[in-house]
């Protein structure tokens, strides 16, 4: 080469799988990162458009819907009935790494990442690895319909 072209760069194949394994482990690490979902299906908003999580005054269940001492993840937010006609609701995401909570049985709300446990009560922890409660959601009570208040 002349020197008009500028210096020849050398690239050693060790440098080449360095620079693809370190690529492959940054995809790797954010679609785990960005996965709140936690390889678990989250049950998606009502059907007949009543609308879901993040819908401000639209139905996200009906009391019915929800069993006594269970509850139900419904996009963003898990609805539970802690006791017969008590009805509160909480983030869906895990305080611990942003999973989306599983299910509800038995007064606990389940993640299935970590498996952290959270009342279904007051969403304290009941179990680590998380530390914080699940924050709490504004609902209301409409007649058998729970809304998003």
């Amino acid at each position: 080469m002349n020197g008009s072209q500028g210096p020849s760069r050398t690239v050693t194949r060790r440098t080449v799988v360095a620079a693809v394994g370190g690529a492959g482990l940054t995809v790797a690490l954010t679609a785990c990162a960005g996965s709140d979902d936690g390889g678990q299906k989250v049950a998606e908003p009502p059907a007949d458009g009543t609308g879901g999580a993040g819908d401000g005054g639209k139905v996200l269940a009906k009391t019915a819907d929800i069993p006594e001492g269970g509850g139900k993840v419904i996009g963003d937010v898990v609805v539970t009935q802690p006791k017969a006609g008590e009805f509160k609701a909480f983030s869906s995401k895990c305080t611990h790494q942003g999973c989306a909570v599983k299910d509800v049985a038995d007064g606990v709300i389940n993640c299935p990442c970590h498996g952290s446990l959270f009342s279904a009560a007051d969403g304290s922890v009941t179990k680590g690895p998380a530390t914080s409660p699940l924050p709490p959601a504004s609902i209301t009570v409409d007649g058998d319909s729970i809304k998003l208040a």
